[in-house]
């Protein structure tokens, strides 16, 4: 017959690891808590004992103590095909996964582009199911921003929105990268290289990100001196579909342009495929610069100039920002933007 003694034998407790790490419960406690006030020489004891002794935090009776979940949500408004086929979205989820390392909290993706997927991630994000949550690829009209704070769920997005972009914007919690000056950068070396018919394929208009980079460029055009072509500039959605096609776009009614900064580097290998198809040359024809220096960069043919960005630092940051929100810590920045440099190579 079992006992409940057994049972506790058999399970081991706080006290069990205390004593095997020869410290107090309550240094245990705040270890599995994932509190910052232990020192390392104590967190290593108590992670070692824990692998030793094989303890399994209670959660549901932690829940009941601290009022948490320990969970954390990622919710990305693309389509499941685009979160794991392109590798942007992977690299985020590496950085987030990093930044969570040290804490007890779980992480839960969601995509929620379809109507039915955006009711359903609605009705889960309460206090109940989860402690904060991480938004990616937002675009200005979602209502999710606005929901989460009238729950009070602390939330921290991946890019700034398109709305901040404004002078007298609501502030909101964010981590993005310098697009405004990589792309600026990227237009700025084109000049340098003696080109002067550039274009962009630019991203979304109601996304922060394609809003920046375009400011990017349109601010590089200007200093150089030359006004703004709008003939010069058409609009993809990041994917390497767009990229072909606004490439074909800008060939019809600029034939003679040299040179094209693209706003991502999957919509630029759409863009080579379509100079290949068209007879020009890259990058004696048409030079090319692409935005991400993901790995498909350098795949490319030629090899893709592009404007790196650090993906995983920026889900490691967001991470640790909404970790630090959920704990209330105090914060000394609400928003974090992230260095960008040229890579180069052969297309530009």
């Amino acid at each position: 017959m079992t006992t409940q003694r057994t049972r506790s034998l058999g399970r081991p407790t706080l006290d069990a690891v205390a004593a095997r790490a020869g410290v107090g419960r309550g240094t245990v406690s705040r270890v599995v808590n994932g509190s910052p006030q232990v020192s390392p020489e104590a967190r290593a004891a108590v992670q070692q004992a824990i692998a030793e002794l094989g303890y399994v935090p209670n959660r549901a009776a932690r829940a009941l103590v601290t009022q948490r979940t320990d969970s954390v949500a990622l919710v990305v408004s693309e389509s499941g095909e685009r979160v794991f086929t392109e590798p942007f979205f992977a690299a985020i989820v590496r950085g987030i996964s990093s930044g969570l390392l040290e804490t007890p909290m779980q992480l839960w993706l969601a995509m929620a582009q379809s109507p039915v997927e955006r009711e359903r991630v609605e009705h889960h994000l309460t206090n109940q199911h989860v402690d904060g949550v991480l938004l990616l690829s937002l675009h200005d009209s979602d209502p999710l921003p606005t929901l989460l704070e009238e729950r009070g769920l602390p939330a921290v997005l991946g890019g700034r929105p398109a709305r901040m972009l404004q002078p007298g914007a609501q502030p909101a919690w964010f981590v993005d990268v310098d697009n405004v000056g990589g792309a600026r950068q990227a237009v700025e070396y084109l000049t340098r290289q003696g080109r002067r018919r550039i274009a962009t394929i630019a991203g979304p208009q109601d996304m922060g990100v394609g809003l920046a980079r375009l400011t990017g460029y349109t601010e590089a055009v200007k200093t150089n001196g030359a006004g703004v072509n709008p003939d010069l500039i058409v609009y993809g959605d990041f994917s390497e579909g767009s990229g072909a096609s606004g490439m074909r776009r800008l060939l019809d009614a600029c034939p003679d342009l040299d040179a094209v900064f693209v706003a991502s580097d999957l919509m630029a290998f759409g863009a080579l495929r379509t100079l290949r198809e068209a007879g020009r040359r890259v990058p004696e024809d048409v030079a090319v610069i692409g935005f991400d220096d993901a790995t498909i960069a350098l795949r490319a043919d030629p090899p893709l100039t592009t404007v790196f960005q650090p993906v995983e630092e920026m889900g490691r940051q967001m991470a640790r920002l909404l970790v630090a929100r959920i704990r209330g810590d105090d914060i000394p920045a609400a928003q974090i933007v992230l260095d960008t440099q040229l890579v180069h190579r052969a297309s530009a």
